[in-house]
């Protein structure tokens, strides 16, 4: 059975960095992604990489965050620079198809 499992969260002050990992094992997957679920707001998509489309990016992230994936340890990376508040939430790994989730991991930018 598929699992995704991320990793990589924290803390961190408006302005710096943090890179999320998802550790895919199983399920020879096509595509893969990050959503993001801040407090009270419904879940949004952050980043899509696909072997077959181009890699699209939610306009809020454009230009500071990037999605990559190390096809060697089946890892997917979520870069994030410049960091402000609103981009605190809990960051979900995921993939396709069939589609699967991780389970999340929380970012808190705050100063």
């Amino acid at each position: 059975q598929a699992q995704l499992v991320e990793s990589g969260g924290g803390l961190v002050q408006p302005g710096g960095s943090l890179t999320l990992s998802c550790a895919v094992s199983g399920g020879g997957f096509t595509a893969w992604g990050w959503h993001r679920q801040a407090p009270g707001k419904q879940r949004e998509m952050v980043a899509v990489l696909s072997t077959k489309d181009p890699t699209m990016y939610a306009d809020a992230v454009k230009g500071r965050f990037t999605i990559s994936r190390d096809s060697t340890t089946n890892t997917v990376y979520l870069q994030m620079n410049r960091l402000n508040t609103e981009d605190t939430a809990v960051y979900y790994c995921n993939a396709a198809s069939p589609l699967t989730w991780g389970q999340g991991t929380q970012v808190i930018v705050s100063s």
